[in-house]
């Protein structure tokens, strides 16, 4: 087991109050919390090494480019590609996926597919909906079950030789469902198809291999890995991406620009137009590190024991009905308390300094399925603990009662 203890001294944010309650941060689907490390890095960069990366020839432009790059470095061990220059650096997840979906927009055709699933969040259903209006596609949604469940025969039964990329979550940031990718994948390669898999709510808890799954495409953002926002990843093959026109015009992005024409960049500044978030994604190595230090197999552990204890806690709770139960799930738990509204449970448990997050979390078509406004939402990181599960337990039970 991990030592929870010592990791939270590591964040300087876990140890302030909140309406003179000590802090218990249960909204990390949304947004990890910091280490230090990371807050000293983004202030060590800009005190010592703050310079436009690339092409400069100066001191200052080689040791951040030098840092830059070694982020690249680091995110292709993190998740196994084989090569540097199929990570792209994005600001986040919904980036990356707006980047292949922009890119498939002019490949795409009248009679082709798309397939999504009823569980996707906006940031991976949107775009698709741009990009088929923009080509004359068609967009095909699975459904999913009464548990939170993909359906894995509708799916079966709408994948075809029409189907061009099935674009589907790993986790679902609203239920946890944890889908079966490497099903998903064999079988949309079967077809012809290629796969792009939102990783936002699985990068942060469990160990991705890219090489290993052959997915297509793979996303996930930073923030959510304890690194600092508007920083995302962009895994593509390499021959998939070289394939791919550029997302945006500028900077970085080109080798020779005349009025005749423009030649472009090779993987991967062919996609990274402009001046990056350098601090952060520089200070993203620092997270990623401190996560290799505990171990994503430790993480994955500890959050499941909350999971699992937190769920025995709540369903002694008169009332609560729980919004997915996949027997395969992540550090995710949606619920509502019947007769009252998931807004109204939120702020209470606020004034009693328990941060979760109420609403439809971006997934609307999750909440239309379910005939519901939104849930309340628990989800754990590595510094979480039992007794704040205790605690939060406590907290539900009295704006239960506070709102009877």
């Amino acid at each position: 087991m991990i030592n929870v203890d010592k990791i939270r001294s590591l964040f300087p944010i876990l140890h302030q109050k909140v309406n003179g309650r000590n802090l218990i941060y249960f909204d990390n689907a949304a947004s990890s919390q910091k280490p230090q490390i990371v807050l000293n890095t983004i202030n060590h960069y800009y005190a010592n090494e703050n310079a436009n990366i690339h092409r400069g020839v100066h001191y200052l432009s080689q040791k951040a480019t030098d840092k830059f790059e070694e982020t690249r470095s680091a995110v292709q061990e993190f998740i196994n590609a084989k090569n540097r220059c199929e990570i792209i650096f994005t600001k986040g997840t919904t980036d990356s996926i707006n980047l292949i979906a922009n890119g498939y927009g002019c490949s795409l055709s009248k009679g082709d597919e798309i397939l999504i699933s009823e569980m996707e969040h906006h940031s991976n259903i949107v775009p698709w909906q741009i990009c088929c209006k923009k080509s004359g596609a068609k967009l095909k949604v699975i459904p999913i079950l009464d548990d939170g469940c993909l359906d894995i025969k509708s799916f079966e039964n709408l994948l075809s030789e029409k189907t061009k990329l099935v674009a589907i979550t790993h986790v679902s940031n609203a239920l946890g469902t944890i889908n079966p990718i490497e099903k998903i994948i064999v079988a949309a390669h079967k077809v012809g198809a290629k796969v792009l898999i939102d990783g936002a709510q699985a990068a942060p808890h469990k160990p991705i291999d890219v090489h290993a799954l052959n997915v297509d495409f793979y996303c996930f953002s930073s923030q959510k890995m304890y690194g600092p926002t508007g920083v995302g990843v962009l895994y593509g093959k390499e021959e998939l991406l070289n394939a791919l026109p550029p997302y945006q015009g500028g900077g970085e992005m080109i080798k020779e620009v005349s009025f005749k024409k423009t030649i472009y960049a090779d993987l991967p500044h062919k996609f990274e137009a402009g001046t990056p978030n350098i601090a952060g994604v520089i200070a993203f190595k620092a997270a990623l590190d401190f996560m290799k230090n505990i171990g994503l197999d430790n993480i994955s552990k500890h959050e499941e024991y909350l999971l699992q204890y937190c769920i025995q806690k709540l369903s002694k709770i008169p009332g609560i009905n729980f919004v997915g139960n996949a027997k395969k799930r992540a550090a995710v738990i949606s619920f509502n308390l019947e007769g009252l509204h998931a807004y109204d449970v939120g702020v209470l448990l606020d004034k009693m300094g328990v941060a979760i997050r109420t609403g439809h979390h971006c997934a609307q078509p999750i909440m239309e399925r379910y005939k519901i406004p939104g849930t309340a939402r628990i989800s754990f990181a590595a510094y979480n603990t039992k007794q704040e599960v205790d605690s939060c337990i406590a907290a539900i039970k009295k704006a239960q009662k506070m709102l009877a």
